[in-house]
């Protein structure tokens, strides 16, 4: 049964929202921490994130199904989010002196970016059992296709609202060293989170499914289904680019306005692009209903477009603040489109088993090729400082560009899907 109840509503922002603060932690912080912290390898950042990929898609092939299957997504995702908040308030413990100690044969700043890759995995198997797998699934289950654009209108600004909150009033704090202290007060607020979930999460009217597990598990792969649900898949293809095209550029982003551009205070930087992006995705929430998803993609994209070569031209304060919300506004509105349209393709009653299939298009395929697309731009461009008697590697421009000219091939899955429309 649909319903768009209060409950519903509060439930669905306070564990999107909250669960998105985990994500820009993983997403962003993780990589200023082993970055400023351990080692300023791009290989060690590229690698945590191909790893944390990969555990997230194959977390999500196995829990998405299940979840269909003991029909109790609300289980899944409030016991995920209590040990997703642990595990993320592990990680302020983990630096070079304790890794030195635990591996005296290993160097310190090897061992602990080993650990920090090992651990990140391990907050990803929760993070991912609980948003990626169950909370995804909530929602298809939850809003019926003429709402989905407004709902993942509002969904899209989660983690531009995330990231607000967190450079506006605990940036200081990762500055400032204080990074235990940090990791912690997220912890304790996501587990707290999951407890109050537990309580104010209405469950999902789904019926638990009888058929055999493995059948649920490899569904989503079986050829009769790719050519049965070809608009879906063509439009997972769309989103596999576009993500890789993001990870081009994200996870060195803070690092390339602070080391490259030298803006100290990049959380006025991020948080002005943030806020205008934000309102600009709510606002175009409800025009993607009406335009239809797939056709908003192509402006939506080429606004990115726009602000990808305005990010790599510009270097001023002000320009570089216009560029990156024209790229962030044009970021969240494909972002919103392109995941209304898979959730309006995805078949009625099987949201959990396409979530795996959705997180090997979006996220795993996207966070091994494009970190190390951006790690092997970054290296070639050979741009470095010494701090402290240790020469550390700089993002460059570049990777911006790199991250355009990948975008470009979006144009592929969306002419195919547009000739056949043309042939139904």
């Amino acid at each position: 049964m649909k319903t768009s109840s209060f409950r519903l509503w509060t439930s669905v922002l306070l564990l999107g929202l909250v669960g998105q603060f985990a994500w820009t932690i993983e997403n962003m912080y993780f990589n200023v921490y082993l970055y400023n912290e351990i080692s300023t390898d791009p290989g060690y950042i590229a690698a945590m994130v191909s790893a944390s990929a990969i555990v997230a898609t194959l977390t999500t092939l196995l829990m998405g199904p299940l979840s269909d299957r003991l029909g109790k997504r609300k289980l899944f995702i409030c016991g995920g989010y209590i040990l997703w908040g642990i595990s993320t308030a592990a990680f302020g413990f983990v630096t070079k002196e304790n890794a030195a100690r635990l591996f005296p044969a290993v160097g310190g700043a090897a061992a602990a970016a080993v650990m920090v890759v090992v651990l990140d995995c391990v907050m990803t198997f929760f993070g991912s059992t609980a948003n990626d797998a169950a909370f995804n699934a909530y929602i298809t289950d939850s809003f019926e296709n003429e709402k989905r654009g407004k709902v993942e209108g509002v969904l899209a600004i989660l983690p531009l609202v995330s990231m607000l909150v967190i450079f506006g009033l605990f940036d200081g704090m990762t500055k400032n060293g204080e990074w235990q202290q940090f990791f912690l007060i997220f912890g304790v607020l996501v587990t707290a989170v999951g407890v109050i979930g537990l309580i104010l999460m209405p469950e999902s009217s789904i019926a638990p499914e009888k058929k055999p597990f493995m059948g649920q598990l490899l569904y989503g792969f079986r050829p009769s289904v790719w050519k049965a649900e070809g608009k879906l898949y063509l439009s997972l293809v769309a989103m596999c680019i576009f993500s890789i095209a993001v990870q081009v550029f994200f996870p060195y982003l803070i690092i390339y306005i602070q080391k490259y551009l030298g803006f100290e205070d990049y959380a006025i930087v991020l948080g002005v692009v943030l806020i205008v992006s934000s309102v600009v995705s709510v606002l175009c929430g409800k025009l993607i209903d009406r335009v239809g998803k797939m056709r908003f993609v192509l402006p939506a994209a080429g606004v990115m477009l726009l602000g990808l070569i305005g990010m790599y031209f510009l270097r001023g304060m002000i320009p570089v603040i216009l560029a990156g919300t024209v790229m962030m506004s044009g970021y969240m509105l494909v972002t919103a489109a392109l995941n209304a349209e898979i959730r309006d393709q995805t078949p009625e009653g099987k949201a959990g088993h396409f979530q795996g299939v959705r997180m090997v298009f979006s996220v795993m395929i996207p966070m091994i090729i494009g970190p190390a697309i951006g790690a092997a731009v970054i290296k070639g461009s050979a741009l470095t400082y010494e701090e402290l008697g240790e020469i550390k590697t700089v993002p460059t421009p570049a990777i911006f560009l790199a991250a355009a000219v990948t975008l470009l091939l979006v144009l592929i899955p969306i002419a195919l899907m547009k000739r056949r429309k043309e042939e139904c």
